[in-house]
């Protein structure tokens, strides 16, 4: 494997992906010592739709292979966890007439990732037979879910199998500043250190 992975072309990174997450290695969460099996997939924001188009290939191709994979997109379950709470019709009312300030507040509240997400993020692993879950959507429910909320409220709850997290920026990590996802390559608050970048990992 080279140390320059993340930066090859998107076949190339297809075929590591599809090579580390089908091996033994990487299902038996061996080489982490005590870690959370955490893994952040980093991909440049301009290479959404692509990726997005590669993760269902990947998907497709890795239940071919017997790997069961429960795929969670961040944008879709907020959507679902507003319509059965009957909200998301009022949300898109006031939409027009509120500052984005007060829109994110607002969804923030109602799509808290303690109260709300990780609860049904939990229902629906306990639903499903899986192998490795697959978060996505990641930018599209910014800001009003941070990615760095979701892996730390799901540490309690998906720690027994593998977890790939799709990220559109950078996963960085520094002396000075220790570990920092970095949405879009712009935004640097988010600090989480407990993850693996998927691409410097071998199986």
């Amino acid at each position: 494997m080279t140390p320059d992975m993340e930066r090859r072309p998107l076949s190339e990174r297809f075929q590591h992906l599809l090579a580390l997450i089908s091996s033994n290695r990487f299902l038996k969460r061996q080489g982490l010592g005590n870690e959370i099996p955490f893994f952040i997939c980093p991909f440049d924001p301009k290479e959404a739709v692509e990726m997005a188009r590669t993760q269902r290939q990947l998907i497709n191709r890795l239940n071919q292979a017997g790997v069961r994979i429960l795929e969670i997109n961040l944008y879709d379950m907020a959507v679902d966890l507003l319509k059965e709470r009957g909200i998301l019709e009022q949300i898109l009312q006031v939409e027009p007439t509120v500052s984005k300030d007060e829109l994110k507040e607002l969804l923030q509240g109602v799509l808290d990732s303690e109260a709300h997400l990780i609860p049904e993020i939990s229902k629906r692993m306990n639903c499903s037979e899986f192998d490795v879950l697959f978060i996505t959507g990641v930018g599209e429910v910014f800001p009003y879910i941070r990615s760095h909320n979701v892996l730390n409220n799901l540490q309690r709850t998906a720690k027994e199998k593998p977890t790939v997290m799709f990220f559109p920026g950078a996963y960085t990590h520094s002396l000075e500043n220790g570990a920092s996802l970095d949405l879009f390559g712009r935004l640097h608050d988010d600090k989480y250190y407990r993850a693996f970048n998927i691409f410097h990992c071998e199986y």
